[in-house]
């Protein structure tokens, strides 16, 4: 890829819906064929779930109220998983790059790629980390990454067409940096409660940073470690 045309973008303090409206720029751009990659690192400065639009997780007056008590937001987004938190202290990472057109498109190999990144960011920490679904996390599946047992980043990904050809593909992840587990479960937990799930998320299989390491980066600093591992890890050259 042409150096030239990749980008970096990092916001420590922003809503949900400017930086997904940024996301959606960013697409056009890539689609347009006018950037080859962007990592955007962001953090959310209002509680806010973020909530998948659709039947499965209808955005009703009561959940708005319900959420609204408890002092969160609700973005209803057109993807699809599970019912997020964004607060402050949970870090996001959204890499959107062009996959190879010599290298058949593989949904494994590509969460395969970003779990690597990210447990070469906790490597920076002196932490192992490993890959695996965790029971009662939320938006829980194969590629969260775990310390010592329990869930501190979630994963997410789609893929976008190109025009004239090609893929975009969109990994995400969801980093706990520093937050109190049992407060950011509570929308969560009403969501499903409301929207008639018996499923219920469980504070005590998440970690944080924070919680398992004895440094404390600032904001920054970790968006520039995160950086490093993507650069170091030459999987997106």
């Amino acid at each position: 890829m042409n150096k030239h045309r990749n980008k970096l973008l990092r916001y420590s303090n922003t809503t949900v819906a400017t930086v997904f409206e940024k996301e959606t720029a960013l697409i056009a751009q890539m689609q347009a064929g006018e950037v080859d990659q962007c990592l955007l690192l962001w953090q959310s400065k209002q509680p806010t779930l973020v909530l998948p639009a659709g039947k499965k997780w209808p955005e009703s007056t009561q959940l708005t109220q319900g959420l609204l008590a408890e002092g969160w937001q609700l973005y209803s987004r057109k993807t699809g998983g599970a019912p997020v938190p964004q607060c402050p202290g949970i870090i996001n990472l959204s890499h959107l790059y062009i996959w190879s057109d010599q290298t058949s498109y593989s949904i494994t190999q590509a969460y395969e790629n970003l779990c690597t990144v990210l447990q070469q960011f906790f490597q920076q920490f002196g932490l192992s980390s490993q890959v695996r679904a965790t029971k009662d996390s939320y938006c829980d599946g194969d590629y969260n990454i775990n310390l010592n047992g329990k869930k501190i980043v979630g994963t997410a990904q789609r893929v976008i067409l190109k025009k004239g050809g090609g893929k975009i593909v969109l990994a995400q992840a969801f980093i706990l940096i520093d937050v109190l587990l049992d407060e950011i479960i509570k929308p969560v937990n009403l969501c499903y409660h409301l929207c008639g799930k018996e499923e219920r998320v469980k504070a005590n299989v998440h970690t944080t940073l924070f919680s398992q390491s004895k440094e404390r980066p600032s904001i920054d600093s970790l968006y520039q470690q995160l950086t490093s591992a993507f650069i170091n890890s030459k999987l997106y050259d």
